[in-house]
């Protein structure tokens, strides 16, 4: 297979990380997957700060892209025009808040053709190990549905999903917040060949996700005191009414003494 032929430098170092982990910190064959679940979220903590800043940046112009979408809505390729133009002007990157997902996707598959393979490339070297995980599932390299503990973990992978989807940027419409709620559903019957471990795997980066988001919400500014940069394809906001300016004070007007006034007298008739 192409995949695992280009991935077959990563599976190797993926196998022998978990052998470190097992052989020289005495970890279980699950709780390996655990700790190394782990390592690869801290080292895509750079990229996290990314994602949450992007997340952010997106935020904050929300009000302008809705505007956008309005004065566009009948004309998509014209939309995403403008959308693309809008981002390069406020040095928005959409895709910088998937890259810890795509980060992942080579864990993920290095991670699946280990366990498949565990029975012929590891267990022949550590023949008493022991494979299960806190004595609830038996088997890490079962398929997820050869045991009632695999559909436990496919529970608490369902719920860690939307959990971790709810507490994401609210700058995304109803529709695509709903496409992820329903999205992990969709995927339960896809999971459910998967060997148990590659779920404890994505159950364990899934809760970290969830203890990321409750830190994030709890730093983030609670108001934004920046304003945003207003694209030129955006109607800009008007400016606050000046206030009237005030009345100017009344001159004392000056006392001018009145005329003297003429009295006319009456001449009195001559008496004849």
């Amino acid at each position: 297979m192409i995949v695992a032929g280009l991935l077959g430098p990563f599976e190797d170092l993926l196998t022998e990380v978990l052998k470190f982990l097992h052989t020289s910190l005495g970890l279980s064959w699950a709780w390996s997957i655990v700790a190394i679940t782990c390592l690869v979220r801290v080292v895509l903590v750079p990229l996290t700060v990314r994602q949450i800043h992007s997340m952010q940046n997106l935020q904050l112009h929300a009000p302008q892209m809705k505007e956008l979408q309005k004065k566009y809505k009948g004309d998509r390729a014209k939309l995403n025009e403008e959308l693309m133009k809008f981002y390069k002007e406020n040095k928005i990157n959409p895709a910088a808040s998937c890259l810890p997902i795509v980060a992942q996707i080579p864990v993920f598959i290095s991670l699946f053709f280990v366990l498949r393979d565990f029975d012929t490339e590891i267990l022949p070297e550590f023949p008493t190990t022991d494979l299960s995980w806190l004595h609830v599932v038996p088997d890490i390299t079962a398929d997820a549905n050869a045991h009632w503990s695999g559909y436990l973990l496919l529970a608490i992978y369902a719920i860690s999903q939307t959990t971790s989807t709810l507490l994401m940027s609210t700058t995304m419409d109803r529709m695509q917040r709903t496409l992820l709620l329903i999205l992990p559903l969709a995927f339960l019957f896809f999971v459910l060949n998967f060997p148990a471990g590659l779920v404890l795997y994505w159950v364990t980066t899934n809760l970290w996700t969830t203890g990321q988001g409750l830190v994030t919400r709890r730093l983030m500014p609670k108001k934004v005191v920046e304003l945003p940069k207003r694209s030129s394809r955006t109607p800009a906001e008007a400016p606050p009414a000046a206030p009237p300016p005030a009345p100017a004070p009344a001159k004392a007007a000056t006392a001018t003494p009145a005329p003297p006034r003429r009295v006319k007298r009456k001449k009195k008739a001559q008496r004849r």
